[in-house]
């Protein structure tokens, strides 16, 4: 048993660098296509100025991969305060939580951003289903997808409440109509539109479902709390 276990310790380490490479790959690949826009606001971000940084998705962009050290920074403290403490699953609890807050926040916020008219507008809402996804072209689709993405991809790694499809699905929608709600009650010159719960909807679930071998499942519950120290005997 012992020899099978180290004949299978390689090929799975070998899997995780293959992973891992082409994560840092695919990043790197993002941040060549998209290194003009990024450095057009890199300036105004570097000045700490609001206008031009944090008002536009280049700049919100920008500040989401220039914070990537600090998140890991963060996970480390985390995992490294849990594994002293004996609690089994420390990485993965720590990425999943970080995961979840620096994936979703910049992308919460440029939903947020209010229009040109905002404030003087009347809130407007579509409520016919796929009617606006023609208007939404490849970009507004794929942006839509990623909004609640690393929520559904880090949720139910997190939380062995929220592994299975149904629960993200009825996450996912959930904070999706408050983001549409939220939009609407603003008066920030957006579409409050059935098709952006929908889509956004979508992307959690396939993100959830792409995290789903890394899932808690309820016999995993109990694992966020410290190893109890065995008592002496005899």
């Amino acid at each position: 048993m012992n020899h099978n276990a180290s004949l299978s310790a390689p090929p799975r380490r070998t899997r995780r660098i293959v992973i891992l490479g082409l994560a840092i790959l695919g990043l790197a690949s993002a941040l060549f296509v998209m290194r003009r826009p990024l450095m057009m606001s890199a300036p105004m971000c570097m000045a700490g100025r609001w206008h031009g940084c944090f008002d536009t998705f280049n700049g919100v962009v920008l500040m989401t991969l220039v914070t990537l050290p600090l998140a890991a920074l963060v996970v480390w403290a985390l995992a490294h305060r849990r594994r002293a403490a004996g609690v089994t699953s420390a990485w993965r609890m720590s990425l999943a939580e970080v995961g979840m807050v620096h994936g979703t926040v910049p992308f919460s916020w440029l939903t947020m951003m209010p229009g040109a008219g905002a404030g003087t507008v009347p809130g407007r809402v579509s409520l016919v289903p796929l009617r606006d996804l023609v208007t939404m072209g490849p970009g507004g689709i794929v942006g839509n997808l990623l909004i609640l993405a690393a929520l559904g991809f880090f949720a139910p790694m997190r939380f062995a409440a929220l592994a299975s499809v149904p629960r993200i699905l009825a996450l996912g929608a959930g904070c999706s109509i408050l983001i549409e709600t939220a939009q609407y009650v603003l008066r920030l010159d957006r579409v409050s539109s059935v098709d952006d719960v929908l889509v956004n909807t979508v992307g959690a679930v396939l993100a959830a479902l792409a995290s789903r071998r890394w899932w808690r499942t309820t016999a995993e519950a109990p694992s966020d709390r410290p190893r109890a120290a065995l008592a002496p005997t005899g």
